[in-house]
C-alpha cells in the first residue's frame, strides 16, 4: 500500500460515494496512531500538517519526512498534505521534500487577488505533479463565521475552480475551525448546491465541529474531503491526562504520549466507519 497521491485518494472515496479522510497531525506520535486506525478500518487516510505546526516545530522537514517514512511501512495508502499554507516559500519546501498535495490558503484576500495567488501556486505545483487545494469563502475561528455572507456563493465558487485550476475547493457551510463542542449548524442546502456547481471534490474543514450524524449528511450531499483536528487533540489529551492522573508518580512520556496515540487510533477506526458510509441512494 504504502505512500499515494493525495488526488488520487480523494477521485477514489468519490467514485465509491464516500469522503477521504484528512488528519492533522502535530507530532510523530499523531501520525502512528492515524495510520494504525487507518490500517484497522483498512481505509485510505490523509496526513495533514498545518502551517502552524510547521511554526511550532521551528520547520517543515522533521515532521514532514516523519509521516512520509511512516506511509512507506503503512498497510494502507497514505498521503501527506501541508493544510493552510500562504507562505511561499513553505509550498516550495513542500514540493521539494516530495508531500503528495498542498491547501493553498488566499481566502483572507479579495476575490481578485486570491485568484491571481492561487493560480499561480497552481501552476508551480501542478508542474510538479503535486495536488492544489484553496479556499474560497470564510472556514476557521473567526467572528462572523455562522453569518450569511460568509458561505461561499456556487456562482463564484464555479468561477474561482475555472480561473485557478485547482484540483478541490474548500468551501465555507457553516463549520469553524478549532470547535471544541460537535453542534455546528451546516447549510446543506447550500453543501448541495454547489456540489452541482462547482466540478471539483468539495472540502469540509472545520469537521471536528460536525456531529456523527451530521458528517455522514454533508458527505450524502456531496463533500469529499472531510478535514478533522482538534476533535483528535480532544482524545489525544484526554488520554494523556487520565493516564497522569491514574499514575501521578509517571516521569517516562512513553507512558502518557502512548496512551494518547491509542486514543487516537481508535478514534480514527471510529470515525473512517463514519465517513465510508454509503451514501443514501
Amino acid at each position: 500500500m504504502a505512500l499515494t497521491g493525495t488526488g488520487d485518494t480523494v477521485a477514489a472515496a468519490a467514485a465509491a460515494g464516500h469522503a477521504a479522510a484528512a488528519f492533522n497531525i502535530i507530532q510523530i506520535e499523531h501520525a502512528e496512531a492515524v495510520i494504525t486506525g487507518a490500517e484497522a478500518a483498512n481505509a485510505p487516510v490523509i496526513l495533514q500538517i498545518s502551517e502552524n505546526a510547521v511554526r511550532y516545530h521551528g520547520a517543515l522537514a522533521p515532521l514532514a519526512r516523519a509521516a512520509l517514512a511512516a506511509g512507506e511501512r503503512a498497510g494502507v495508502p497514505v498521503s501527506v498534505h501541508l493544510d493552510h499554507v500562504t507562505d511561499l516559500a513553505l509550498v516550495g519546501e513542500a514540493l521539494e521534500l516530495g508531500l503528495h498535495s498542498v491547501m493553498f490558503d488566499a481566502s483572507t484576500l479579495d476575490y481578485a487577488d486570491n485568484v491571481k495567488a492561487t493560480a499561480e501556486v497552481v501552476a508551480r505545483c501542478h508542474a510538479a505533479r503535486v495536488w492544489v487545494e484553496a479556499e474560497l469563502g470564510e472556514v476557521g475561528g473567526k467572528d462572523g463565521v455562522h453569518a450569511p455572507g460568509v458561505r461561499t456563493d456556487p456562482a463564484e465558487a464555479a468561477a474561482y475552480v475555472a480561473a485557478t485550476g485547482v484540483d478541490a475547493l474548500a468551501v465555507a457551510v457553516g463549520t469553524s475551525h478549532a470547535m471544541l463542542t460537535r453542534d455546528a449548524e451546516l447549510d446543506y442546502g447550500l453543501i448541495g448546491a454547489l456540489r452541482r456547481a462547482v466540478p471539483v471534490p468539495l472540502v469540509l474543514h472545520g469537521s471536528s465541529g460536525v456531529s456523527d450524524p451530521g458528517l455522514v449528511e454533508a458527505v450524502g450531499r456531496g463533500m469529499t474531503k472531510i478535514n478533522i483536528s482538534t476533535h483528535l487533540n480532544k482524545a489525544f489529551t484526554t488520554a494523556v491526562r487520565d493516564h497522569l492522573a491514574a499514575h501521578p508518580a509517571a516521569v517516562d512520556p512513553r507512558g502518557y504520549l502512548g496512551a494518547g496515540r491509542a486514543a487516537v487510533a481508535t478514534e480514527v477506526t471510529r470515525l473512517l466507519g463514519i465517513l465510508r458510509q454509503d451514501r443514501p441512494a
